[in-house]
C-alpha cells in the first residue's frame, strides 16, 4: 500500500534521526493515512478513499462534495 493522500497526493518525505550526540540517520517521515468510505449525496453512491488524517478534517469541516470538487480542479482523477 503506497503511503500516499488520494486527494492531496501528500506523501512521506526525507529527514533524519538526530540523537542527543547530534549524530544524524536516514529516516521517513510517513504520512498518516486512513482508509475511509465517504458518501457522495449528489450522486448517491459510496467511495473508499485514502485519506491523510488533515484531509478527513477538511473533509469534516467543507464537506466531501466540496473537497471532491477542488480535487478535480486540480486534477485528481476519483
Amino acid at each position: 500500500m503506497a503511503r500516499r493522500d488520494e486527494l492531496t497526493g501528500k506523501g512521506p518525505v526525507a529527514g533524519h534521526h538526530v540523537s542527543h550526540a547530534n549524530n544524524k540517520a536516514k529516516r521517513r517521515f510517513e504520512v498518516n493515512v486512513q482508509k475511509k468510505r465517504f458518501f457522495i449525496p449528489e450522486e448517491g453512491r459510496w467511495v473508499t478513499l485514502k485519506v491523510s488524517t488533515t484531509t478527513l478534517k477538511t473533509i469534516n469541516k467543507n464537506g466531501i462534495s466540496a473537497v471532491l470538487r477542488e480535487a478535480e480542479r486540480q486534477g485528481v482523477k476519483i
